[in-house]
């Protein structure tokens, strides 16, 4: 018999497990339950609505990339390679966690609780946050100007990462975020480097 922390972790990887699907249908409890051999009533013992389980999902993504993000920060100097780890990270988290993809770009939450949008718009400007601070490093190190739009910079950087997600579920999870990430970031690099000082 599993504990009840096991049995929520266990449904959560079944959801997500179910969000892999390339076909775009929406996951009812009833599916889910049958996918788990449970009834619907045992998975409300351990949620009170579907929409909590997609919360769980949305906060297993924040804490893992953060954890993550928060360590690029403390240990690597450099504010350019922060901004090329983070980015890095981001496109392979999605790489690993096709269901987790449909979460991050707001595919797997049409018609749901609209809180769910908002709690991954947070998400994002979070992320947004965390790469302008990278590139506020970089500007003290001198790798750009202390005079550069840090804010539209991080910006640009993002809209790159949400457009390779939703390239990546779109596609059916056949063109991969990473693919062609060796070639983009000194494309990327540019971008930032032309905001360097004179």
């Amino acid at each position: 018999m599993a504990k009840p922390g096991e049995r929520k972790l266990q449904i959560l990887q079944t959801l997500a497990g179910m969000l892999e699907s390339p076909k775009a249908e929406k996951i009812t409890t009833a599916a889910l339950a049958a996918r788990l051999e449970c009834s619907e009533a045992a998975l409300y013992r351990h949620f009170a609505s579907k929409a909590q389980m997609f919360e769980g999902l949305i906060e297993f993504i924040e804490s893992s990339l953060f954890g993550v993000i928060n360590q690029i920060s403390a240990e690597e100097t450099q504010g350019l390679q922060q901004v090329e780890h983070i980015l890095a990270l981001l496109l392979n988290f999605a790489q690993r966690n096709r269901g987790m993809t449909k979460v991050l770009t707001g595919d797997a939450l049409v018609n749901e609780n609209e809180r769910l949008q908002l709690r991954i718009n947070q998400l994002l400007d979070k992320i947004e946050a965390a790469l302008k601070q990278a590139l506020r490093v970089a500007a003290t190190q001198e790798q750009i100007s202390a005079g550069a739009d840090f804010g539209a910079l991080a910006n640009v950087l993002l809209c790159y990462i949400i457009g390779r997600w939703q390239q990546y579920a779109k596609s059916g999870f056949t063109r991969e975020p990473m693919a062609q990430w060796p070639q983009q970031w000194p494309m990327l690099l540019v971008a930032c480097l032309s905001q360097s000082p004179n």
